[in-house]
């Protein structure tokens, strides 16, 4: 089993990618694979809602790029991460093509994410956090997967990269987000 986690953060290896490492070792010491995979600071675009991806039924989008590789390897994992720093009091506009290609492919494609867990990470210098965690639940929602939850809501603080490490409260949430996603996972294989 493999749980796929995506950094939405142009910072490949900044807070947002710090937090999602926190949750994929716990999970790994659960005994299951774990992946990070990078879209932020990639040149991605959003969807076109241009239905090319129902016509296709390939479980693709038309379009060439990490979001269509991303759409392929949530497609057989057991259980999503989406990860983003938050832009203005929003998730950044990698997450977004994340969220909105993948979304109509799964809606036009016979919705293979439907039942598998996903959890949103979200980190922020101040605010925003709340309307960016939404933003990442919505697409579980519509896909029918199941929102795994944490502690407290899956968030950091953190302004200059690395700092989020200071942020015990967010490790601490990380951690027992990571052992909720393994437990239901654990649930979900019997």
């Amino acid at each position: 089993m493999t749980v796929l986690a995506v950094n939405g953060s142009p910072r490949k290896g900044g807070n947002t990618s710090i937090m999602l490492g926190w949750v994929l070792e716990e999970i790994e010491k659960e005994g299951f694979r774990t992946e990070l995979f990078q879209v932020g600071g990639e040149n991605v675009r959003g969807c076109r809602a241009c239905g090319g991806c129902g016509k296709l039924n390939e479980y693709r989008c038309v379009q060439d790029d990490a979001v269509n590789v991303f759409i392929k390897k949530a497609r057989d994992a057991e259980a999503l991460v989406i990860g983003s720093p938050v832009y203005f009091s929003d998730i950044t506009p990698e997450t977004k093509c994340v969220i909105d290609r993948l979304g109509f492919v799964d809606l036009n494609n016979g919705n293979a994410l439907r039942r598998k867990p996903g959890a949103a990470v979200v980190v922020a210098r101040r605010a925003g956090h709340v309307h960016s965690y939404d933003s990442i639940n919505h697409l579980f929602g519509i896909t029918q997967m199941l929102t795994v939850g944490s502690r407290y809501w899956n968030l950091g603080v953190a302004l200059e990269e690395g700092s989020v490490s200071a942020d015990q409260e967010a490790r601490d949430t990380m951690r027992v987000l990571g052992q909720n996603m393994a437990w239901l996972l654990k649930k979900l294989g019997s």
